[in-house]
């Protein structure tokens, strides 16, 4: 886990830094915008990427956008995220499969060559 992932900060510390009212941090996670890790006494803590994604709910938010839609921009870019990883890994599919078919179709010319010149 890196530091951005440590779930250290208090609600009243995540709060604070977002500018904002503990309710609200309360409202996001309800809303499944936040999902802060818990300690054993059920304390809710706040890790850095916490509070960066915080600061994209506020800045939706503060468009015009209620937390459903807020949510429904974060799935979508979620699912972008996933076809950009999948189309990602097709390419890096068929560039391989181009390198073979060129590999094979090179290995081929060389044989037909040197049988050729072998006449």
């Amino acid at each position: 886990m890196n530091i951005e992932e440590e779930p250290v900060l208090a609600i009243s510390i995540a709060a604070r830094l977002l500018g904002c009212h503990e309710q609200t941090l309360r409202a996001y996670e309800r809303a499944g915008l936040l999902r802060p890790a818990r300690s054993g006494g059920n304390t809710r803590l706040y890790s850095q990427r916490d509070i960066e994604q915080g600061q994209r709910v506020q800045q939706l938010t503060q468009m015009g956008i209620n937390l459903a839609g807020v949510q429904m921009i974060f799935q979508m870019i979620d699912q972008m995220n996933a076809m950009r990883e999948e189309m990602e890994r097709q390419i890096e599919q068929v560039r391989q499969e181009a390198e073979a078919e060129i590999a094979a179709a090179t290995r081929r010319a060389r044989t037909s060559r040197s049988r050729k010149a072998g006449r």
